[in-house]
């Protein structure tokens, strides 16, 4: 993947709120032609849902815009290694739910992630059944279908978008897609990639010590947290010196991170 002019890439507000929450939601960040090429190969499409990136032009379109291979770039450089991708299909009338899980085991990485795009390129109302997300959950670290015996959780989001929206998700987020009540079939394509590269300074990182900045991991406790909310507070603090490339910033709670000298 080529380098993209820096105004593609994710601000450090962004960033910062990718860390917080464990995914950025970019809307409407395709242009409308491109996603009604996308919708018309999903409609279209009979084959299994692994090969629909490797046998369609239009998805990969897609993702070769600037704007997309900017938000890719800031979060695993600019040799990502594919890992996977599969084209969710999830007809009308369909009534069943995923369980809560997280994509596959459970990592050995302190720092490094992958990271998941969810690509709509239709708008995908709440009655369709996008997919739910906690948000704050990524840096709990479990094994898939582990957490399956959770229904609904305080602070849960359903990640309804505009045709053309892409969710990048960190790899460890809790998740599961949801029914789809209407008669009409949703679509949504997922690709997975690795990093190829450190994960230190990918993003335009003007402002990353900013007030702004620190006021969105102050902000960022989740009512599902509990007593282990701060704790929670601290490793997104380490993830933040992680992805900065700077051992020495500390949005933290109380400074915890530098009373404690851990780097």
């Amino acid at each position: 993947m080529s380098n993209v002019e820096r105004h593609h890439l994710l601000t450090a507000q962004q960033m910062a709120r990718f860390v917080t929450d464990g995914f950025l939601m970019l809307e409407e960040l395709v242009p409308q032609k491109y996603n009604e090429a996308a919708y018309a190969a999903e409609v279209a499409w009979d084959g299994a849902g692994y090969n629909f990136w490797h046998q369609n032009e239009s998805i990969q379109a897609v993702f070769e815009l600037p704007q997309v291979k900017g938000a890719i770039q800031s979060f695993v450089g600019t040799h990502p290694i594919y890992d996977h991708s599969f084209l969710h299909i999830v007809k009308g009338g369909n009534l069943k739910a995923q369980d809560w899980h997280a994509d596959s085991i459970i990592d050995t990485r302190p720092y490094a992630f992958d990271v998941q795009a969810f690509y709509f390129s239709h708008d995908a109302p709440p009655e369709t059944g996008p997919t739910l997300v906690l948000p704050g959950s990524h840096l709990r670290k479990v094994n898939t279908f582990s957490i399956g015996r959770y229904k609904n959780i305080v602070g849960q989001r359903q990640l309804s978008a505009k045709a053309g929206t892409i969710v990048f998700m960190h790899h460890g987020i809790w998740h599961c897609a949801q029914p789809n009540f209407t008669n009409k079939t949703r679509y949504v394509f997922k690709v997975r990639l690795r990093p190829g590269q450190e994960q230190r300074g990918l993003f335009n990182t003007d402002d990353y010590d900013s007030p702004e900045v620190a006021a969105i991991f102050k902000k960022g406790y989740q009512r599902w947290q509990g007593n282990e909310a701060r704790l929670d507070h601290v490793e997104r603090a380490k993830l933040w010196r992680y992805v900065t490339g700077d051992n020495r910033v500390d949005v933290s709670f109380e400074g915890a991170l530098t009373r404690m000298s851990i780097a």
